[in-house]
């Protein structure tokens, strides 16, 4: 063929794409773009489909001069094909579904104009290990990560607000997840069943954290509440079962029904000053959980709540009375609950367990009051059978109080003495519950 007649060969083949696109509106683009389909949307391409062979994957970042700005949803739903996926910055929207059970998929990387990921986008990817979510996306949506079995390591580099249901659930090969200062929410469910996530630090920009938000992640050892939120939702850390020690801020208002249940290793649980409400369930089956101090607003507790609770012998409260399920401590037979002085509302039992005063006091007026054998100590007195925690201070400007011995008053009284007191110019002591 001529090179004249080439060139209008050429022209006539760009007229007929022309023309194709103006009718039908859409097209296969021609030489690497062949492998997609795609329609046209305001001057703009969607890909809303895949036809190659696979492997590794370069969306381009135009076709036939227009800009390709999104991935349709389910556009490449189920290609076992692929291995690798790279985005371009064009690219603004990833529809629902996109990438969904594309088992082969072991990395994919994201263009700096992504602004959402959709409901299930990634979903069942069971290959992909490593996500770096750009400072572009400010939302991901429900199940976006959800069954990605193998996916171990999430960074959010910043401007996601907002981490959708079941996000992450089920990834079970997760280990470490980053999550910006520009996150306020997390949703119901989503990192339950992270079995192998270890710990993980919330940012003080969250105020919400859905329910069952981390059920089942058996491997968390530690959590620490953002100062924003107030409620712990239904199953929140439920059967998170490496968990031994809880502090409950003072801003949390309320422990949901569920809220600990299964939580076999918790040992410590310290409840803030603000709740109100102790829900249903919400430390069944924490056989190792010993005792449970109990603020001045704690005005209810629900249906079965400390119920196998094996270990389970003090209860105590700082202010009056609740209102008790009549099942919240059934089983426990050992179970004894500890009122202060004063408390209204109070009689000889609550819910089924007995009530005991608790007035521990030091004696200052006898002979075991002061330096013995060259040791501080004292007498400490009251109801048979209390259980006292001794703390001291080193000053009272600002005190630090750190616990130096738990006492049991058998037969209502206990001798307290302190071998190191001769270390410090001066030294404050005080009675705690345990």
């Amino acid at each position: 063929m001529s090179r004249r007649g080439m060139h209008l060969s050429m022209r006539l083949a760009k007229v007929c794409a022309a023309f194709i696109t103006a009718c039908l509106g859409f097209f296969v683009c021609p030489v690497q773009a062949y492998e997609f389909n795609s329609s046209i949307n305001n001057g703009t391409i969607t890909i809303t489909g895949y036809t190659g062979p696979g492997g590794e994957v370069t969306i381009p970042g135009e076709m036939g001069g227009l800009p390709v700005t999104s991935i349709a949803a389910n556009a490449f739903f189920s290609q076992t094909n692929l291995a690798t996926v790279v985005l371009p910055d064009s690219v603004t929207r990833i529809g629902q579904w996109a990438f969904s059970t594309c088992t082969r998929l072991s990395e994919i990387r994201l263009g700096s104009g992504v602004t959402c990921l959709e409901t299930g986008t990634f979903w069942g990817c069971s290959s992909l290990a490593h996500i770096t979510i750009p400072a572009s996306v400010a939302y991901i949506g429900a199940q976006a990560f959800e069954t990605c079995t193998n996916l171990t390591d999430v960074t959010i580099v910043g401007g996601v607000t907002n981490i959708g249901f079941h996000a992450f659930a089920n990834c079970r090969s997760l280990t470490r997840v980053t999550l910006p200062g520009s996150v306020t929410g997390i949703e119901a469910g989503a990192f339950s069943w992270c079995t192998t996530l270890p710990g993980l630090t919330l940012p003080g920009s969250i105020t919400k954290i859905g329910y069952m938000a981390f059920t089942a992640c058996n491997s968390l050892t530690n959590l620490t509440i953002p100062p924003g939120v107030t409620d712990i939702d239904y199953a929140t850390f439920a059967g998170c079962n490496r968990l031994a020690s809880v502090k409950i801020p003072d801003h949390v208002l309320s422990l949901g029904d569920d809220a600990f249940s299964g939580c076999t290793s918790l040992v410590e649980v310290v409840i803030g000053k603000g709740v109100t409400r102790i829900g249903q369930e919400a430390f069944f089956n924490c056989p190792k959980l010993a005792s449970v101090t109990f603020p001045a607003r704690v005005n209810s507790i629900g249906y079965q709540a400390f119920v196998a609770c094996e270990e389970l012998k003090r209860l105590h409260f700082k202010g009056g009375a609740p209102k008790v399920d009549p099942t919240a401590f059934v089983g426990l037979n050992s179970l004894t609950v500890y009122r202060l002085p004063g408390a209204t509302g109070w009689g000889p039992a609550l819910g089924g367990r007995p009530v005991v005063l608790w007035n521990p006091r030091v004696v200052i007026g006898d002979a075991t009051f002061g330096v013995q054998n060259n040791r501080f100590g004292f007498t400490i007195t009251g109801t048979s059978g209390l259980v006292v925690v001794v703390e001291a201070s080193d000053g009272l400007a600002n005190p630090a109080w750190w616990p130096l011995q738990t006492n049991s008053l058998a037969g209502g009284s206990a001798y307290f003495n302190d071998p190191q007191w001769t270390h410090y110019s001066s030294r404050s002591y005080r009675l705690q519950m345990p």
